[in-house]
């Protein structure tokens, strides 16, 4: 007897040692083909291609902030300092990004890494790498003020949008985070965020009106409510007067 139920008991199934990223009810994931299809459908997706060629995952659970930032230097292509490791060669990584002393005024990494950053930290520090950076609360901004630029940002390729937002008004677990947004579908509504926790949760379409809610709710730190960053590199200065213009093609 003891032989027969030891030959009829089911396998033990052993949980995998990672789970698998899960995204929120009321979202879809990039990956998947309703998500594709939507991408493929955005008439407003300019920042997509340089923001998923930039794509990193944060180095640690509070540097999402940190991570967005970087895809955003690099995607507008900020002249970097050197990437240590990697010889000549110079671009923005986690690492180098509070190495300017502009930075480490604005907040240290060290404050970070306990407590991530607010909406105010973070748009000084993109403004200390010489960017020219709109901070918007979520409680200034009402709906359809936040589609027209939803539209309007990412239908350009020369300007940038980070969001500040509560998850757990996503129906996601945890605190404030911090991505960037690379599309939005209008007729479904819906604005694509690539997650820098992706080993938490996939980059996933959510409802600009859930979205719009989860910026609006109070950070703890700052007192003041989440909301978003527009970003655009900082124009070049005009030639001095009696400047002659470079020569052209022959």
């Amino acid at each position: 007897m003891a032989l027969a139920a030891l030959v009829l008991a089911p396998p033990l199934v052993l949980p995998p040692l990672v789970a698998a990223p899960v995204a929120p009810v009321n979202a879809i994931p990039l990956s998947g083909p309703p998500g594709q299809s939507l991408l493929i459908q955005s008439t407003a997706r300019a920042d997509y291609g340089p923001l998923a060629e930039q794509f990193l995952t944060q180095a640690n659970l509070a540097y999402c902030g940190v991570a967005s930032a970087v895809m955003v230097l690099n995607s507008l292509g900020v002249p970097a300092p050197a990437a240590d490791g990697y010889g000549s060669y110079r671009f923005w990584t986690q690492e180098n990004f509070f190495e300017a002393e502009a930075a480490r005024r604005v907040i240290s990494p060290e404050l970070v890494r306990r407590q991530g950053m607010t909406l105010e930290e973070l748009a000084g520090l993109l403004t200390s790498h010489g960017l020219v950076v709109q901070r918007i609360h979520g409680d200034r901004l009402n709906l359809e003020a936040f589609r027209a630029l939803l539209r309007r940002n990412l239908a350009e390729g020369g300007d940038r949008l980070l969001v500040n937002y509560a998850r757990r008004s996503l129906g996601q677990a945890g605190g404030g985070h911090i991505s960037p947004l690379a599309a939005y579908h209008a007729p479904s509504d819906r604005v694509l965020i690539l997650d820098v926790a992706r080993y938490r949760y996939p980059s996933v379409w959510v409802p600009a009106a859930d979205l719009w809610q989860a910026m609006r709710t109070t950070d703890t730190t700052s007192g003041r409510s989440r909301g978003l960053v527009t970003i655009r590199k900082a124009p070049s200065p005009a030639p001095p007067p009696g400047t002659a213009p470079p020569p052209g093609p022959s």
